[in-house]
């Protein structure tokens, strides 16, 4: 069975695709996954050859035929997201594809088309084959497009008889999140130990409570603020969420970045042996399924007391 294991935060910027990339050197027989389309990075890291890539289509946009346009102007006056030109052309930077302006033409004038909103790839990593995109600018649909991805990770794990797909998902808690993790083996949250860092990790939680996703948490620079990453362990504890480890503030992670490597591999650096035991950790919860769930308690239950902030 292949197993997921995917890597988010509530935030950017809190060290995912670093872990992320160590991870993919410390694995063996894993395909690799980057779900943040509107930004990827992984391949930064890890370097790449494409072997295969694809346009990826989001939803149609809309055309106008001026030859059958009357200029009645309800196009203009029923758009809610402002695509319509003064004359009466369509702004495809603007335009969701929501076929509203179609729909409400009497002439028939506007008609909706194919269009191509990003591009994804399957090339050869440093440590295996790696799927991952990017979406174009201004472009929506990215939950779509990382669902593409991690469909066809999980086909190549079938074929090439992986039995671990690691992900290197999106930050925050919208829908490109929403994609990154249904169904997933586990969840990891990245956080960090600040205000902005544990607000954010509880709504990220609540999400994968919300989709019963297995989720762990780590703490990145866990040592720029002892009391913080005391009060996330304390948080991890109440929800019976399992806390796998502390990655200390260590600059030797920038110096892996900017030689394009990763952390693991840069050196034997306090971060970097912070990183192979929460991936000791990490491996031995996805063979784990009989670990805490993080999903009984109530709703109520998962906000840490604000008085303690």
């Amino acid at each position: 069975m292949t197993r997921e294991l995917v890597v988010i935060s509530g935030k950017g910027g809190t060290g995912k695709t670093s872990i992320t990339a160590s991870f993919a050197a410390l694995a063996e027989n894993a395909i690799l996954a980057d779900c943040d389309v509107d930004a990827p990075d992984l391949h930064l890291v890890l370097g790449y050859r494409v072997r295969e890539s694809d346009d990826f289509n989001g939803l149609p946009k809309a055309v106008t035929e001026k030859d059958k346009c009357t200029s009645c102007g309800l196009c203009l006056t029923n758009c809610r997201f402002d695509a319509i030109r003064d004359d009466l052309s369509i702004d495809p930077f603007h335009c969701e594809g929501c076929g509203v302006c179609r729909f409400i033409c009497p002439e028939g004038a506007v008609s909706m088309v194919p269009h191509v909103s990003g591009r994804w790839y399957v090339s050869d990593s440093r440590h295996g084959i790696m799927v991952h995109a990017c979406l174009g600018i201004a472009e929506g649909n990215s939950g779509k497009l990382v669902t593409l991805i991690r469909r066809k990770a999980v086909e190549i794990a079938g074929k090439t008889g992986n039995d671990l797909v690691i992900i290197d998902g999106t930050p925050g808690t919208g829908c490109p999140v929403i994609a990154s993790i249904t169904g997933a083996s586990l969840a990891l949250v990245v956080t960090e130990p600040t205000v902005s860092g544990i607000h954010d990790l509880e709504r990220v939680c609540e999400l994968t409570r919300h989709f019963r996703i297995r989720t762990a948490v780590c703490v990145n620079k866990a040592d720029i603020n002892d009391e913080n990453t005391r009060r996330i362990n304390e948080y991890c504890l109440a929800l019976d969420l399992p806390f796998i480890g502390k990655i200390p503030y260590d600059r030797t992670v920038t110096l892996a970045q900017r030689a394009g490597t990763s952390t693991v591999e840069y050196g034997d650096s306090p971060a970097a042996k912070a990183i192979c035991k929460i991936w000791e950790k990490t491996v031995m919860l996805l063979r784990d399924e009989g670990n805490p769930q993080g999903w009984q308690r109530a709703p109520e239950e998962i906000h840490m007391n604000k008085t303690d902030r």
